[in-house]
């Protein structure tokens, strides 16, 4: 028995090695695992930082770009009003040259007609005369 006794208290040194190794081995990478959770935490949240900070950048731009487009838009819009008021202005000024030219048309056919009844009425003249010598000869 002294033996077995003997034995035992070397197996269960041995065993208290190996159950003292493996916590040890245990600590040991429960700490590397934390230190690991910590590094990629602080990886993750500079990424979130980083990924923030080149989305408020890409935002800004887009902004900065739809910007400059609007103010080429309402450049754009204020040249084609001035296009359209100006085409106005021209169409307005044929349309009065259109006027102008049928308005002396209209007095030129006017003037035909006014001389054509002015030789009527001479006319006329000439025959209500010709009846009153016949009624005062009568």
């Amino acid at each position: 028995m002294s033996g077995r006794i003997g034995r035992g208290r070397m197996g269960g040194r041995r065993r208290n090695e190996i159950v003292m190794g493996l916590a040890v081995a245990m600590i040991l990478g429960t700490a590397v695992y934390f230190r690991l959770w910590t590094i990629d935490y602080s990886a993750s949240s500079y990424d979130a930082d980083l990924l923030r900070r080149q989305f408020d950048l890409a935002n800004r731009e887009a902004l900065d770009e739809s910007a400059e487009w609007r103010l080429r838009y309402d450049e754009e819009a204020e040249r084609t009003a001035q296009c359209l008021n100006e085409l106005k202005q021209v169409k307005e000024s044929s349309r009065m040259d259109d006027n102008t030219g049928n308005i002396n048309q209209k007095l030129e056919m006017l003037r035909k007609e006014n001389t054509a009844l002015v030789e009527r009425v001479e006319v006329l003249k000439q025959e209500l005369e010709a009846v009153k010598l016949k009624c005062n000869s009568h």
